[in-house]
Order: structure tokens, then sequence, then C-alpha cells
């Protein structure tokens, strides 16, 4: 009788809890709500099992860019995801807005409304340097607060996908992508001068620096006998290709995790030699401005004269011969795995004082969630820029992926141009060089950090 007494005691207090657990959710339309789950319930679920809803009472989640990245609805993908906005919106009694902001008043814009406290938008998109500042003075959320171990990017990252860290901690997101920043060849001038296949190079692993060094060299001739050169090696922008090289040797300029000047290194002073070596002693490039430090110099590749160009796959649409493409050449000291700098690294962030941080994330990471029409990644705009399956699959295979994050534009007043001036236009030595703007670069990194 006393075990009956006390079952039907437990039995009493279990349904006072249901009941009391049924008024609780009578809560007003305007308030959002969330659980682990914000999927329909499963037909194996019992009758009554209920998941709550998100019910964001027609909030606007906003999305800034210094573009429209509100899809158009010229193309199947567009339109798929024009038609999941209009059924997420519904789902989730909210209404998308995209913002688009002049890129010179975007970081005006995040840092004053971050601080107030009022964000502009709710998910932002950021290029690395410029977010380097708002990391360090916490200012946008880590994906650990608005991601959960469910999520896609924490999983097979097909929707959104996470980007390298940033100053030791991982921050952004992105649509899964192609980028190719790699060695562009002529592949006409290389068979009419009987140059050796770059991609053969690659294949056989004997494209490295000396392997790039000749053939730029055998690439530079006059081949008209009148005292001037007819071809050329090499052409490009100074300052890049030294970035890519330092790359390839294992390093950049600032180390990204502790944000460190670097300079010094001597696998920086490698890539620098080699790379002065090039403008300055063999005399294997080509330049239109007279001036190894004008960004100009990026298209002098497109004369259609010059063997080979560092060069991102959206400047090679418009050229006049067939190019073929393969990584950067590896250093004496290359990681195996970077084949590139990445200067212009960009993403989407949650800033700091976001409502509902996990809620905004999980609706942008289900609006990507539509059918494909690419047979593989990338695949329309792979096809507009190369024209072999060669090509294709270096591209996807050896390049794509292998960037590694350069910060030196992020450290204001750091001291990289002057070391690319000084090297390549004054013609100094690189030792010397680095050792006169030491200090200064490791006092405007610290002032950054401070």
């Amino acid at each position: 009788m006393k075990n009956l007494k006390v079952l039907s005691l437990l039995v009493l207090v279990l349904m006072l809890v249901i009941t009391g657990c049924s008024n609780g959710n009578n809560v007003a339309n305007n308030e959002p709500k969330i659980n682990a789950s914000v999927n329909e319930p499963s037909v194996d679920e019992a009758p009554d099992a209920e998941v709550a809803k998100i019910d964001l009472g027609g909030r606007k989640i906003r999305v800034s860019a210094w573009w429209d990245e509100k899809p158009k609805d010229d193309t199947a993908g567009g339109k798929a995801l024009l038609a999941r906005m209009d059924e997420l919106e519904q789902k989730y009694n909210f209404e998308f807005e995209f913002i688009n902001v002049p890129v010179e008043e975007y970081v005006d814009k995040f840092t004053t409304t971050v601080l107030a406290g009022e964000p502009f938008a709710d998910i932002v998109m950021m290029q690395y340097k410029n977010a380097v500042i708002p990391v360090l003075q916490d200012q946008v959320l880590p994906l650990s607060e608005f991601t959960t171990p469910a999520n896609d990017i924490n999983n097979e990252h097909k929707l959104l996908k996470k980007l390298p860290p940033l100053v030791g901690g991982e921050y952004a997101f992105n649509y899964p992508g192609v980028s190719v920043v790699g060695m562009h060849y002529n592949r006409d001038l290389f068979k009419q001068l009987g140059l050796p296949d770059p991609q053969e190079l690659y294949a056989n692993g004997q494209w490295n620096w000396d392997e790039f060094l000749e053939i730029s060299k055998k690439a530079t001739r006059d081949t008209d006998n009148d005292g001037k050169m007819d071809t050329f090696g090499y052409s490009g922008w100074a300052a890049d290709i030294a970035r890519h090289f330092a790359v390839t040797n294992g390093i950049t300029f600032i180390e990204g995790a502790t944000l460190t000047d670097t300079s010094d290194d001597p696998k920086v002073i490698e890539a620098l030699e080699f790379v002065n070596r090039l403008f300055n002693v063999e005399g294997v490039v080509k330049s239109n401005t007279g001036n190894a430090m004008d960004w100009g110099e990026t298209n002098t590749f497109k004369d259609g004269d010059v063997a080979m160009s560092i060069q991102p796959d959206w400047n090679i649409g418009d050229l006049s011969f067939e190019v073929g493409v393969v990584p950067v050449p590896a250093g004496p000291n290359s990681d195996g795995v970077h084949t590139y700098a990445n200067t212009g690294a960009q993403g989407w962030f949650i800033p700091k004082g976001v409502e509902d941080p996990q809620i905004v994330y999980q609706i942008f990471e289900e609006w990507r969630d539509v059918p494909s029409s690419e047979e593989y990644l990338g695949q329309d705009w792979l096809e507009s820029r190369y024209k072999t399956e060669a090509d294709i699959e270096m591209a996807l295979e050896h390049i794509n992926g292998t960037d590694m994050t350069s910060l030196e534009e992020a450290v204001p007043d750091f001291t990289f141009y002057k070391i690319m001036d000084d090297i390549f236009i004054n013609n100094q030595s690189v030792t010397a060089t680095i050792e006169k703007y030491k200090a200064e670069g490791v006092a405007a990194v610290n002032k950054m950090k401070q």
C-alpha cells in the first residue's frame, strides 16, 4: 500500500510538470524560439512529439557586402536560391534584406555600428586584411559561438565552408567555390620555342624554382637578331611574385596566427633573393612601364610574347593565345601544401551584438541548400577560363585551396612596400633592405596589436 501511494504521488507530479510545460509554450509569436533541431518532426517520432519551431516575428536578416548579394533570376541557380529564400522566409517568419555598402565606406560603417551595439547587418562580408583589427578588438564572433556540431560547416561543408584561421581563431565562412592563382603559361609560345611543358615537369616532381628560371632564360630571346629581345620568360608585378614565391618557400612576410613580422626569416630572404635575380640580374622579365612595382605589369602577359606569369583565374579570360596552368613552382623550403599567397581573402562574418546569431547562421546555411546544376564544383567558371581537361584538373586538384593567407596589407604602416621599392626600383641589397626596415615593421605590428 505504501508503494502504491508513492507511485500515485509520482504520477501526479509528472502530470503537473507536463501541464506546466504545455502552458509555457504559449509564447508570443514575435519571440524567436529554437531547439537543437529546426526540422519538421520525423514520421518515426511519437505522435505527440513536438519540435520547437523558429518564429522571428517578421524580423529582417540583413546580409551586407560591397555588391548586391541578392540572387538574380537569370540563371537556374539564381532562381533556385530565390525560391529557397521565399521558402525560408515563410517557414521562419522573417525577411531577407541585402545591403550594398560602397567599399570605401565599408570598414567605417562596420566599426561605428558595432561599437554602438547596433551592427548595421547580421552577416557581413569582409576582407581578411580589414578583419584583423575587428578580431583583435572582439568585434566579430568566433564560429564556435553560432555553429553547432550538427551544422554542415562542421561536417561535410557542402553548403558553407570554414575559412582559414585569422589571428589564431576561426571566424569566417563562405560558399564552397573555386579560386585559382597559378603560374599561367603561353602554350602557343612554348610550342613555338620548343620549351618543356610545365605540367609534365610538375607531374614528374621537377617543377621548382630552378626549372622555372631555366625555362625563363630559354624563353628570353632575340629571334630576329636586331639586338632586342622579342620574347621573354616572365612578366608581372614584383610585389605579387615576391609574395607567391615566399609562400612556395613555406612562409609569408607576416605570420598570421600570431601577427609576427617574419620579413627577416631566412626563407623570406631566400625568396626575395630569387625574385631579385629574375628582375635585376637575369633580365628575363618583360616590363611595359619600366617600373617593376607598377600593378599594371600584371597585364603585360596578355601581349603574347611572354612565356609565363602568375595570374588569377579572373584575369585570363581575354587572351589571344592558348593558356596552360600549373602551381607556382616549389621553393627549397616548400611545405608541399601551399602554392600561392592570398592577399584578397574574404568571407562572411557575424558581428558581435547580432541578435540570435545561431538562428541567423542556421538560416543562412539552409539558404544554400539548393540543387547544383554543375557536374563538379566550379564547372561553369573553370570551363569559361580553361580549354583543356588537363588545365581544369590541374586547377581543381592541385591549385584550388592551396592558398596561404597573406596579411601584409592588414597592418597599417607595415614596411612591405618600402622593402619592395628599395629592392626592385632602387636595386638595393635584399639583406640590407630587410635590416633597414625591420625595427619599423615590428613597431607597426606591435602598435596594431595593442
